[in-house]
């Protein structure tokens, strides 16, 4: 979990997928985030987290649909959705709050 604090500890936002390989949906979301990430560049990283190599992680955050997102900023969680979101959702809201 120190490493987890680590990740989240950045000087800029981190926007973090927690996913799993079984949901078929997962390819859709890469390409969503890879494009997201692209226009992000510098002002939010994206790390994604295979919930079923970290099962101590996503039970800490009480995590219990695939994918779920997060925003951490300096340490605090300050946003998290559940779900499938489309890259402009989710750019809006990277805009709206961090970029």
């Amino acid at each position: 979990m120190s490493k987890f604090g680590e990740l989240i500890s950045q000087n800029i936002p981190v926007l973090l997928d927690f996913y799993t390989d079984r949901d078929q949906q997962t390819p859709k979301m890469n390409t969503v985030l890879r494009n997201v990430a692209a226009n992000v560049i510098g002002k939010v990283k994206v790390l994604k987290i295979d919930v079923d190599k970290n099962p101590e992680l996503v039970k800490a955050l009480r995590i219990k649909v695939v994918p779920t997102l997060m925003v951490y900023k300096e340490g605090d969680m300050v946003w998290r959705e559940s779900g499938h979101l489309t890259e402009e959702n989710l750019m809006i809201v990277l805009k709206k709050h961090f970029v």
